[in-house]
Formats: structure tokens, C-alpha cells, sequence
């Protein structure tokens, strides 16, 4: 049974045909899914956009983590040098986080 999808066809020169094949490529999409979505005004993020917002909830959970640790030190009577040592572990991954965000823009 024939298929009832319409079809574009669109002409490019060598040099825009793997510009936009590379395009797809980096969003991890099929040539025909990246240009439909594209066509269509959707939002195509490339596969770099998506490891790092999935290395920023990493790091966020490792904040969230730190904190609990943070709290649990003082409601134990922790000496000073406990809670220093997490506290700088807390702002190395906060510099973690910042290195993050950065690569997404």
C-alpha cells in the first residue's frame, strides 16, 4: 500500500547538503527528523547541549549531597575542620557547575 506522507524536495549544492548532514549528525537526528524539525521551527539541540545538561544534573545532585553532608556535620558537633573540608568540596563542584554552564553557551 503506497504511503499517504507527503514529500519536500528541496535543491542543494554539495557544500549546503553536508553542512546540513553534518548538522544532523550533531543533533543525533536522521537527515529526514533534523530538517522536518527544522522546517517546522522546533528547537534542535545538538548532542554537546544535551551531555552537558545532563553533567549539570550530576552536579547538582553532588551540591544537593554536599549540603546534606554540611547539615549533618553541624547537627553532629563536627569540629571546624570537618565542616572547612566540605565547604571547600562544596565550591569545587560549584566551579565544576560554572565550567558547565559554560559549555552550553
Amino acid at each position: 500500500m503506497p504511503s499517504k506522507k507527503l514529500i519536500i524536495r528541496t535543491y542543494l549544492t554539495p557544500e549546503e547538503h553536508a553542512q546540513i548532514k553534518a548538522s544532523a549528525s550533531k543533533a543525533g537526528l536522521s537527515l529526514s527528523t533534523f530538517s522536518k524539525r527544522v522546517c517546522l521551527g522546533f528547537s534542535v539541540p545538538s548532542l554537546e547541549h544535551q551531555a552537558a545538561r545532563i553533567e549539570l544534573r550530576r552536579l547538582k545532585g553532588d551540591l544537593g549531597r554536599l549540603g546534606g553532608l554540611v547539615k549533618q556535620a553541624l547537627a553532629n558537633g563536627a569540629d571546624r575542620q570537618t565542616v572547612h573540608r566540605l565547604l571547600h568540596e562544596l565550591d569545587a563542584r560549584q566551579r565544576e557547575l560554572q565550567q558547565a554552564i559554560a559549555v552550553i553557551r
